[in-house]
């Protein structure tokens, strides 16, 4: 913390007021709450397009001892709207950082609040749910807060992919791969690109709102469905992108948003979670072998569990071992496969990375 400790407040639109001292940007910052349960990888977390639009509690006691480095993001600036912690500190002990964390959000426009009682507000969401917040340590009538917070949208019904989404298509990689994989961005994390790289693929990055057609001038051997924040019942346009590419019938791999989006593609609904998962630390079953794996994972929209059991064509290949949502799904006459978890696990443990192999395997096999 800075040696001056500044007053600031926090207000739930529950009616439900928290006051700590001012951190980063002073100002006023609102969004829907959530929290994270992670130790470590604060950085990657700040910087993952998925959390846009939201005010991020950090469940660890200290944040920012270690620091900050410019090569730990996963993406070009912070996208959490706001922060939220019991203790954040100026001081660190990594020698390799560039800097501390209170700089950091400043020169990334964020307002933060720390002293909070973090753990009783992370029992208050769990009870009570996701619910828009606001954080302001350059106004502090709490009337006046109030009436700002009352016109935050809900994060229910928002399309937020094709704000995050590169404007310009790019490409990564050796270009003379003979594995292409088109990918539609609509908020991927900079390390899941980077695992289909390692992996000897030619990637090609597209806007949330590219054509079929377009993605086909690129000669694909597979299609790649980004993460992203918002909500997928709000992305008609991503939906019917996807059932065009289950028409080519080659290999389709989503991660997170992109998950919803395979499911949505087949008539699957999705629905708003009470609160969400987030952290580095979520059991998974993998029904296919048997064996549990230890998940990152960052949303608040799921896909309906009964539509899925119901459906002949989609079959359930990972669930979450905590409340049995489901992590993730196949398509049983095409190879399309999807899991809501993230398993380039940046932060993370990385049980999960076998995904990327096997969708390398489908474009291998279906090119030989």
């Amino acid at each position: 913390m800075p040696q001056t400790k500044q007053p600031a407040i926090l207000i739930l639109a529950d009616g439900h007021v928290f006051y700590g001292s001012a951190f980063g940007k002073t100002g006023i910052a609102t969004g829907e709450i959530c929290f994270n349960t992670g130790m470590t990888g604060y950085q990657e977390v700040f910087t993952d397009p998925s959390y846009t639009g939201q005010v991020l509690i950090m469940n660890n006691v200290h944040i920012g001892n270690y620091g900050v480095k410019e090569v730990d993001v996963e993406s070009s600036s912070v996208k959490i709207h706001g922060l939220i912690a019991r203790n954040l500190e100026e001081l660190y002990s990594r020698h390799q950082a560039n800097g501390n964390l209170n700089d950091y959000l400043k020169d990334n426009n964020i307002v933060a609040i720390d002293d909070v009682d973090t753990r009783a507000l992370v029992a208050h969401i769990r009870t009570k749910g996701a619910m828009n917040c606001i954080i302001s340590s350059s106004e502090l009538d709490v009337a006046i807060l109030k009436a700002q917070l009352a016109a935050v949208p809900d994060m229910d019904g928002l399309e937020l992919a094709s704000t995050v989404s590169t404007q310009e298509e790019y490409e990564l990689g050796d270009v003379n791969a003979s594995i292409k994989v088109a990918v539609l961005d609509f908020g991927v994390k900079k390390h899941i690109l980077e695992c289909l790289v390692e992996r000897g693929a030619h990637v090609r990055v597209h806007p949330a709102k590219t054509s079929l057609s377009r993605l086909k001038e690129f000669h694909p051997t597979g299609y790649f469905l980004s993460n992203g924040p918002g909500d997928p019942a709000a992305m008609p346009y991503a939906v019917a992108t996807v059932k065009d590419i289950l028409q080519e019938n080659k290999p389709v791999f989503g991660i997170c948003l992109g998950h919803q989006l395979l499911a949505r593609a087949n008539d699957i609904p999705t629905f708003k979670m009470h609160h969400g998962h987030r952290g580095l630390n979520h059991p998974v079953k993998n029904i296919i072998t048997g064996q549990c794996e230890i998940t990152t994972q960052n949303h608040g929209f799921g896909v309906d569990p009964e539509a899925v059991r119901n459906h002949s064509n989609v079959e359930i290949t990972h669930l979450n071992l905590n409340d049995e949502s489901i992590e993730g799904i196949r398509l049983k006459d095409r190879q399309a496969f999807s899991v809501q978890y993230h398993p380039e696990s940046t932060p993370g443990p990385h049980d999960s990375r076998y995904l990327f192999d096997n969708f390398m395997d489908m474009m291998r096999l279906q090119k030989n």
